[in-house]
């Protein structure tokens, strides 16, 4: 189309966009569909597993009398898992008098006599008791910590300061930090490394979990980072340091 000094202006309009082909349609919606109910069917399967590896090691241990299937012919899902919190309920509440906890400690000793169960019943006992009874029992921060060599960092979440023989041995400038494996982040290693040479990282524990469950393509965002931001210096501002002071 020409405008009145008889130029075209068929050369400034924008090209029509590319419209996606049906295959290229279809493939986006179907990914959108499946990051929806992802997530939503792993919970159903993982409660699912849940309830019913309950179920069939409670209902096994229980009388015909109480099993809804006695009268029903229905197996009712979760039914398992209601006897347990209420027997462990029970329990709590059996234990807290004085006749109670005389017995948990007599039962206590028994197992802590027994030469291959002691150890077993010992550690998983002050693991119950650390996830239960201390408040403080809960990673600290995110950090950085420099390994497995010089210039190579992963992230780690620190756990404590160094306390008892690992701090008379070391030095309370030390910390334990906890480096999680990927994609697992409950397995991985405890190592102790000075607290001047990890860089803190603003991320909360969530952020720096997620991170690691998903191989670091969930990064979490953050801003410009101010020098006063920084609690622990950065490996570079120490060789520097270590430069002018020598």
């Amino acid at each position: 189309m020409a405008d009145k000094s008889g130029h075209s202006d068929s050369g400034l309009m924008a090209p029509d966009p590319k419209r996606p082909s049906l295959w290229a349609w279809l493939r986006g919606r179907f990914l959108a569909g499946m990051v929806i109910a992802a997530p939503i069917a792993i919970t159903f399967f993982v409660l699912q597993f849940l309830i019913n590896f309950i179920d069939n090691r409670v209902k096994p241990l229980l009388p015909p009398i109480i099993q809804p299937e006695t009268y029903t012919n229905i197996a009712i899902p979760g039914f398992g898992v209601i006897v347990m919190i209420v027997a462990l309920t029970i329990l709590g509440a059996v234990t807290t008098n004085l006749l109670g906890r005389s017995v948990v400690r007599g039962a206590d000793r028994l197992l802590s006599s027994v030469p291959i169960v002691r150890n077993v019943y010992a550690a998983f006992k002050q693991l119950i008791e650390v996830l239960t009874n201390n408040q403080q029992a809960s990673y600290d921060r995110v950090v950085m910590v420099e390994y497995p060599k010089v210039g190579s960092w992963c992230i780690g979440f620190v756990s404590s300061n160094a306390k008892g023989e690992i701090a008379h041995r070391l030095g309370k400038e030390f910390i334990g930090v906890f480096v999680p494996t990927t994609p697992n982040p409950t397995s991985g290693f405890l190592i102790y490394v000075r607290e001047s040479e990890c860089i803190e990282m603003k991320m909360s524990i969530e952020d720096g979990a997620k991170m690691i469950l998903s191989a670091g393509l969930v990064v979490p965002e953050h801003g410009e980072e101010t020098p006063e931001q920084r609690s622990l210096p950065l490996a570079d501002e120490r060789t520097e340091k270590l430069s002018e002071d020598a």
